[in-house]
């Protein structure tokens, strides 16, 4: 397909905040052909995906794969759990927890959404305070955004684990983990988490395509109290055929070709060592922000992301033309403000299959857009994370 009819030498800096760049083994393991996905050889893959995506998520317990974007997981957790008129507590942290409430109200489940700023994740003592004040037990349950995308905010599941321990509530826990999965440390099963959502297209190293459901045995429980309509998200035939390494549809075979070699590449690695990697290179692009004297968007630094950082360009300046300079000049492509941010951030995307001199690189194409701009700004960022980054 012609993007353009300007050659551009090099290769195009991806680094939006997904879908990210995809290893070349990862490509080549999808150009691989059709095999029967009802014969033995395909029932073998799929065994030995399940097995180990449950490493990912770190759980024991059944992960449901789906051929969806995340917002297909979204819809799964909820029309296999809850039932018309279930009261549900959400949080806004930003562009995506609206979305996932978007599809609650479709399904006319009772909704308190909690207010937020953009700037700051899940507060673990709101979370106590309205399931102790639920003394009739209503809440059924908690919808939470690991890692919002659209802010570079990440929110303490662990604490809001506590908060609901605290408040000896028995609300289902629902976690999006679509932007930190595979990036950031995350413990579905020590931190009780009920449905984990995630998508394929970030820290899992694959295109778009993918979604999935780590369950809990609460949330199969769960299940058959569920009431709203089901089909193609129906948890129990995938349960079922997913036990002789089956689907009960037609899988995306290629793209499962694709998570295999993704997950040999992560648990190759080390999850461990991936997350540190991850830490690594966004504080180094944090320190670069901060040297440029621009304002990072997430105002707790316990909260920072590890996935993508969120920069504020000073008011009166338009973040979507700094995006047009860099993308026109130096061939790179940055995360744009998302609905009430429009214009007002640019998000540098550094999650997946990302090392220092990609880093370096993009930083380079950062500064040297701001020098290009009229947005005030110091020289010297891409030093500051150089010098962080070589100690």
């Amino acid at each position: 397909m012609t993007i353009s009819n300007a050659f551009k030498s090099g290769r195009h800096f991806l680094q939006i905040p997904g879908p990210t760049n995809i290893p070349d083994r990862v490509l080549r393991a999808m150009d691989y052909p059709i095999i029967d996905h009802r014969g033995s050889k395909f029932a073998n893959l799929t065994k030995s995906i399940l097995d180990r995506i449950k490493m990912v998520f770190k759980t024991k317990e059944p992960v449901v794969i789906y051929p969806a974007s995340g917002t297909g997981a979204w819809e799964a957790a909820i029309v296999n759990t809850l039932s018309e008129g279930d009261k549900v507590l959400m949080f806004e942290t930003g562009h995506f927890s609206f979305l996932w409430l978007e599809i609650a109200k479709k399904f006319k489940l009772q909704v308190d959404f909690v207010s937020g700023d953009w700037r700051t994740g899940v507060d673990p003592t709101i979370v106590e305070q309205k399931l102790k004040d639920d003394k009739e037990k209503k809440i059924k349950a908690i919808f939470v955004v690991h890692n919002e995308t659209s802010t570079g905010v990440t929110s303490k599941i662990s604490k809001i684990r506590k908060a609901i321990d605290d408040a000896n509530h028995p609300s289902l826990f629902f976690v999006d983990t679509i932007s930190s999965l595979g990036s950031i440390d995350y413990r579905h099963e020590e931190w009780k988490v009920d449905v984990t959502v995630g998508g394929s297209q970030k820290g899992l190293l694959l295109p778009p395509g993918l979604s999935f459901n780590a369950l809990s045995s609460k949330a199969i429980e769960a299940y058959d109290r569920s009431t709203l309509a089901k089909s193609y998200w129906d948890w129990k035939p995938m349960l079922e055929n997913n036990k002789n390494g089956f689907f009960p549809y037609t899988p995306a075979t290629n793209l499962l070709y694709g998570l295999d070699e993704a997950l040999n590449i992560l648990l190759e690695e080390g999850l461990e060592n991936v997350f540190k990697r991850h830490n690594k290179l966004a504080e180094a692009s944090r320190r670069a922000v901060r040297a440029w004297g621009l304002e990072i968007l997430c105002k707790n630094k316990e909260e920072y992301s590890s996935s993508l950082t969120a920069a504020l360009v000073p008011e009166g300046y338009d973040a979507d033309d700094l995006r047009k300079i860099i993308l026109d000049n130096y061939d790179m492509s940055l995360g744009t403000g998302l609905t009430k941010l429009k214009g007002k951030i640019f998000r540098i995307g550094h999650l997946g299959d990302f090392n220092e001199l990609m880093l370096a690189g993009t930083l380079a194409g950062i500064e040297m857009g701001l020098k290009k701009s009229k947005i005030p700004f110091k020289p010297g960022g891409i030093m500051a994370a150089l010098d962080y980054l070589s100690k």
